[in-house]
């Protein structure tokens, strides 16, 4: 969405008359790029649904509070990631499983999932990322998948570009170990 489509969208959520057709175009312009976002952290195609559905119910519900001191879509992705995160906390929470686990559990699960179509090294991937601390794995994701730049991402997640390119840098550390174990 351009710069123009955006200030265009966001006055028309600002106005009562026109804000439930102007968050619909919203849903229909960033459903897609929200949903793999997500999916990147949940993993699961029916949870990264259900999150993605939490994330414009919240959006919708805290249009009044966006300031528009950032885009639209940066502010969309901060809901979304932190949906994603804390979805992930809770799940673990109540399944008590470690994510730190060594039986190739997340690797078989997307490899069994219907709506994944990567291969064995693709589910590798996820289970090695799967591993990384909640920060780490949410500025690799932004970086390696979505191509996102240090400056975009440092505005979603409230912190300096020093400290996301340390992550990332650390995370593909680790993911580069997780391969060469399984060497």
């Amino acid at each position: 969405m351009t710069t123009n489509e955006e200030q265009q969208l966001m006055e028309q959520l600002t106005n009562k008359q026109t804000r439930r057709a102007a968050f619909e175009r919203l849903v229909r312009a960033y459903s897609e790029q929200l949903y793999w976002q997500v999916r990147r952290i949940v993993l699961d195609h029916d949870d990264a649904n259900d999150v993605l559905q939490n994330v414009f119910v919240k959006a919708w519900t805290h249009l009044d509070d966006f300031h528009q001191d950032s885009k639209i879509s940066t502010w969309l992705y901060r809901i979304a990631t932190n949906e994603s995160i804390d979805f992930v906390r809770k799940q673990k929470a109540q399944q008590e499983v470690s994510s730190l686990d060594d039986d190739g559990n997340i690797a078989r699960q997307l490899l069994a999932d219907r709506y994944f179509d990567g291969d064995e090294t693709a589910a590798m991937l996820q289970e090695a990322i799967s591993r990384l601390p909640d920060v780490q794995r949410t500025v690799f994701n932004m970086r390696y998948f979505d191509d996102m730049k240090y400056s975009e991402m440092s505005k979603v997640l409230n912190t300096s570009e020093g400290a996301l390119k340390a992550s990332y840098h650390i995370a593909a550390k680790k993911i580069y170990d997780f391969f060469k174990a399984r060497d």
